[in-house]
């Protein structure tokens, strides 16, 4: 089965004061264990043919994270083509965690370590932290970048 190559998801943004902060997730499993700035992304997942990219996006949020979406006004962010040719559609929405969260993100396994013929269980997502604008933009994958600029542009 070929993998799709597009994805959608959220940017989930907070107000403190006149800080905006977004929430970005580092993804899970041994190869990006070590990896920090520009290996965050927004809460996304592949979507399948014919498949509405919002609920696609909302559902992605809610696996990854083991909550459902905020619900509100979506700012649509457009699209960008990442590295390896896959195009990611986001919008933002403005919400929190709330003061008990406990990520809950869905899991996969793969053979680790490599060659071992042991398969190992890894959550998908291992991390998930609000960040001001400017630490936002160095976390953050570098052509998801610009839908951080959308929103604060959206804002404006």
């Amino acid at each position: 089965m070929m993998r799709s190559r597009t994805s959608a998801g959220l940017l989930i943004f907070r107000k403190k004061g006149d800080t905006v902060e977004v929430l970005l997730v580092h993804p899970g499993g041994p190869y990006f264990r070590n990896k920090d700035n520009g290996f965050w992304t927004i809460p996304k997942g592949e979507i399948g043919e014919d498949e509405d990219l919002v609920s696609r996006a909302r559902m992605e949020f809610e696996e990854e994270l083991g909550i459902a979406a905020p619900t509100g006004k979506l700012i649509e962010l457009g699209s960008v083509k990442q590295k390896g040719g896959k195009a990611v559609h986001a919008w933002a929405l403005e919400g929190d965690l709330r003061d008990d969260f406990k990520l809950l993100s869905n899991t996969f396994e793969m053979e680790w370590p490599p060659h071992s013929g042991k398969l190992e269980r890894f959550p998908e997502i291992d991390r998930a932290v609000f960040f001001p604008i400017e630490r936002a933009k160095t976390k953050i994958n570098a052509a998801q970048k610009i839908f951080i600029d959308r929103l604060i542009s959206a804002l404006e």
